[in-house]
């Protein structure tokens, strides 16, 4: 059974850097979590490195924009790896090949530009679902919209043979108070109609093989168990971690805050019967990030 805890500091010392969410975990997406931003830096201070590793499918430096808008203070966190690089590399490696139907808003278009990780990379570009060769997912092009209205185009697409690639395996983020789905609910719907889905974040490894790299970059060769990941997604951040067996935090008061019935620490019932529905084991819980 998980141990549940009362703030990161009875735990931190353990482990040399932390894998972090950032939506349900540092912010809702309009405003920063105090105490989960204190903690981070009460942990940077003692030598701790911090690598927010997010399914955003956004580039780091659009993350880092955002964070700064936000209000997320700087000294939290070190680095960032986010689903939208590691698919970016993918996508320019030609895994969906060079005509794509992009699914995304206007914003998220930011996906298709250049990346210097990638030498020699294909002229990927957005054309007519009817031309395409893949499909490059990004989100929803309406986030309160039910999935299912992309089902007419994903018929035609698998009938294709189209891989989707899926730059935010997440199914739903709360944004505030309201619920969005993102584009891990449009790869799924794809995947059950009997298309082909390719992942590259959280808990898929692409992600964490980044993340590794910049951990690297920042001077630090870290061991699978001196690093903690910390998350809100039951299905992402902790199956992940359980798949790149490394140590993980569960924040309760999350995606998973009704189940678990957390306010300030989840009802241990609650918790159990819940990890027991997703058979999940992280190594440690707690209500929220402090």
């Amino acid at each position: 059974m998980t141990q549940i805890i009362n703030s990161l500091s009875e735990i931190s010392d353990r482990y040399e850097a932390l894998f972090v969410d950032l939506w349900g975990c540092v912010h809702n997406g309009i405003t920063p979590f105090p105490d989960a931003v204190a903690a981070l830096q009460a942990y940077r201070a003692k030598g701790g490195k911090v690598v927010l590793v997010t399914n955003s499918p956004k580039a780091r430096n659009h993350v880092e924009a955002q964070l700064e808008q936000v209000g997320v203070a700087r000294d939290s966190w070190d680095t960032i790896a986010t689903s939208g690089d590691s698919a970016r590399a993918a996508m320019f490696r030609g895994m969906v090949g060079e005509k794509v139907y992009f699914i995304g808003k206007d914003h998220d278009r930011k996906i298709f530009e250049p990346i210097q990780i990638v030498e020699n990379p294909v002229n990927v570009r957005p054309v007519p679902l009817e031309e395409a060769e893949g499909i490059v997912c990004a989100g929803p092009f309406d986030a309160m919209a039910d999935p299912e209205v992309m089902r007419p185009e994903f018929l035609y697409a698998k009938q294709k043979g189209l891989k989707l690639l899926c730059a935010n395996p997440d199914i739903v983020v709360d944004r505030g108070d309201h619920r969005e789905w993102c584009a891990g609910a449009l790869a799924r719907l794809y995947t059950e109609m009997g298309g082909e889905s390719l992942y590259f974040g959280k808990p898929h490894p692409p992600i964490y093989d980044l993340a590794r790299r910049r951990l690297t970059a920042l001077g630090k060769v870290v061991d699978s168990e001196a690093i903690l990941a910390i998350g809100d997604g039951i299905l992402t951040d902790i199956a992940g971690a359980m798949g790149e067996d490394i140590d993980s935090l569960f924040i309760s008061g999350g995606l998973a805050a009704a189940e678990t019935k957390t306010s300030q620490q989840p009802d241990e019932e609650a918790l159990r019967d819940y990890l027991q529905k997703e058979i999940s084991s992280p190594t440690y819980t707690i209500g929220h990030l402090r």
